[in-house]
């Protein structure tokens, strides 16, 4: 099936599908800019594992707890007390459980001394998690890039969370989605592009060593790509509750609007 939408879909934002996107996207990117980068460069693919916060209902994992109530032979027991009565709990919730998921990252290196020489981030829920392992964590890494003197490419496809920090403009834009370049050659500059829910992503360009000129990234290509390939179509419920987190009035009229134009909701 076609993509109902030209750019992100707000709907692969969902936690419990947000990995394999993740996975997918990244392995996309770097085989649509491989055969651009040969014979100088190459493309690797580093995966890292994060802790992520999900819902232990959504999970099926093995835990241990602290405390275990084990299964005894009943009729060896003493009867408990018929006359005292048990309450009912009045709610049912579920608790976070943190769970590790891998992402991954793209490490361009020059060929003839494996010198690291862009990175591309597409970040991940924990980049964006405001906690010192979180936002923090990353904000050091990317200093330690800059330092290193290399490109960062960061693509931010999650609205929740907090942005790679820029100073200028303040505030950024109010659209979902945003790209960052970061030219090792022209720090602290760093070209914005902001990506409105209703248009495609940007063909954004992914800097290498001087004189070599940049690659081009067509990220809306790609997401039709990987929306595709991944029959999201099928593991997507455009008739469910909207996306979160809530998306601006205006957004939500507009994917209102265009989820019924594309007979995906009544």
């Amino acid at each position: 099936m076609q993509p109902p939408l030209p750019g992100m879909d707000p709907y692969l934002e969902k936690p419990s599908l947000f990995p394999d996107v993740h996975h997918r996207i990244i392995t996309a990117i770097c085989d649509h800019i491989q055969t651009q980068l040969v014979p100088r460069y190459v493309a690797q693919i580093t995966p890292y594992v994060a802790l992520e916060q999900i819902g232990i209902a959504a999970t099926r994992r093995a835990l241990v707890p602290d405390v275990g109530v084990y299964e005894h032979d009943f009729a060896a027991l003493p009867h408990a007390d018929p006359a005292i009565a048990i309450d009912t709990a009045p709610l049912v919730g579920t608790v976070a459980v943190a769970v590790p998921t891998r992402y991954a990252r793209i490490e361009i290196r020059a060929v003839a001394d494996e010198t690291l020489v862009t990175a591309i981030e597409l970040l991940s829920p924990v980049n964006k998690r405001p906690t010192p392992d979180g936002a923090d964590a990353y904000e050091r890494k990317r200093r330690d890039l800059f330092d290193s003197y290399v490109h960062l490419l960061e693509i931010d496809l999650l609205r929740a969370g907090h942005r790679p920090q820029v100073f200028e403009p303040d505030p950024l834009p109010a659209v979902p989605y945003f790209v960052f370049l970061t030219r090792a050659n022209r720090f602290p500059e760093i070209a914005i592009w902001p990506c409105p829910l209703n248009q495609p992503l940007p063909t954004v360009p992914v800097p290498l060593r001087a004189p070599d000129p940049d690659v081009a990234l067509n990220l809306s290509q790609i997401i039709q790509h990987v929306y595709r390939n991944a029959r999201y179509d099928v593991q997507v419920d455009y008739r469910a509750d909207p996306p979160a987190p809530p998306l601006a009035p205006s957004d939500a009229a507009w994917l209102d609007a265009r989820l019924r134009e594309c007979g995906l909701r009544g």
